[in-house]
């Protein structure tokens, strides 16, 4: 058993109105949709915890990378969440992790393996609901026209 003490992590929030709160943290603050209605510039709790998740795999890929001497050009995660209403939970979630890499397949694999073992918010969440995945090399296709636009055209 490990004698270190705990990390504490601390969040505080507030309502602002009937239409949305805040949520503050050292010095960040992320507007909360907590509106009946939903608001579309707000994340709504089930797109948080999504939101923590990718935080997660993504932090823990930026720790792996320098021990592992992983060489990548991007990571790019896409998270879907199933939620039941009676009673209300979430019932499943699964990923889409994207890895722009030469790495060979095996590498590639052992990263996946680390992200899905040694985060913290991955064991929490994966204990309490199914969190299943997959790991891809190259660049996600809903990123490919972002880049297709970014690329300047040349006439010949």
């Amino acid at each position: 058993m490990d004698n270190k003490p705990a990390l504490e992590y601390h969040v505080s929030a507030e309502r602002l109105d009937a239409h949305g709160s805040l949520a503050i943290c050292k010095s960040a603050k992320i507007p909360l949709d907590t509106d009946i209605a939903g608001r579309i510039d707000a994340f709504n709790p089930a797109e948080l915890l999504l939101a923590a998740i990718a935080a997660c795999m993504i932090k823990g890929i930026e720790r792996m990378t320098p021990m592992l001497k992983f060489r990548l050009r991007g990571v790019d995660v896409r998270l879907t969440g199933r939620r039941q209403d009676s009673p209300p939970k979430m019932i499943g979630i699964e990923y889409e992790l994207w890895v722009e890499t030469d790495e060979p397949d095996r590498r590639l694999d052992l990263l996946h393996h680390n992200v899905r073992n040694f985060g913290t918010i991955f064991n929490t969440v994966s204990a309490a609901c199914p969190l299943e995945g997959t790991i891809h090399r190259g660049v996600p296709p809903w990123r490919l026209p972002q880049l297709q636009e970014d690329t300047p055209h040349v006439q010949t």
